[in-house]
C-alpha cells in the first residue's frame, strides 16, 4: 500500500467499474486487511482508502476493483450495534475464463474450499471458497 492510495478523497475509478450492483461490505475494523488480502487472492486493484479520522487504523471507505467490478468496504457501523452480523445466504460471484488460475491463487492466499471447483450439472466449472473474513466467493468458468 502506498501513501498516495490512502487519501481523504480517493481517485475517481473508471466509469466501467462503477456499474450495476456494487457490494458494500461492513468489515468491522478489517477493511484495509481485507483489501490487501483480496489483492493476493483475487488480483484486486486498490482504488483508494479514506481513513476514519476519529478512529485511527480504521477506514470510512475502502474501494477495490476485482475482475473489472468494484467492491466497497467500511469499518464504520452504527455505534449501537455491538457486533457486525456475518453475511447469510449471499456470496460474491466471479465469472472468469481461466478458473484454475483464479481458484489456485485464492486457495494459496488462504481461502478455504467449501465447494470444490469442478464441472457442474449445468455445464460450467464452478466452486466456492470462504475468505478469512467470513465472505463466501464463488468462481465460475462458463462452458465453451
Amino acid at each position: 500500500m502506498t501513501a498516495e492510495t490512502i487519501t481523504a478523497s480517493p481517485p475517481r475509478p473508471d466509469a466501467a467499474v462503477m456499474k450495476g450492483v456494487i457490494p458494500y461490505l461492513g468489515m468491522d475494523g478489517k477493511a484495509a486487511e481485507a483489501a490487501d488480502f483480496y489483492s493476493q487472492a483475487f488480483g484486486a486493484r486498490d482504488i483508494g482508502r479514506v481513513p476514519d479520522q476519529e478512529n485511527p487504523g480504521r477506514f470510512m471507505h475502502v474501494q477495490v476493483e476485482i475482475n473489472g467490478g468494484c467492491v466497497m468496504m467500511t469499518d464504520c457501523r452504527d455505534p449501537s450495534v455491538t457486533e457486525t452480523p456475518k453475511p447469510q445466504g449471499v456470496h460474491m460471484q466471479l465469472i472468469v475464463t481461466d478458473g484454475d488460475t483464479w481458484w489456485s491463487r485464492a486457495v494459496k492466499a488462504g481461502c478455504t474450499v467449501t465447494v470444490p471447483f469442478e464441472r457442474q450439472f449445468w455445464g460450467d466449472r464452478w466452486g466456492m471458497l470462504r475468505d478469512p473474513f467470513g465472505i463466501d466467493w464463488a468462481i465460475g468458468e462458463p462452458a465453451e
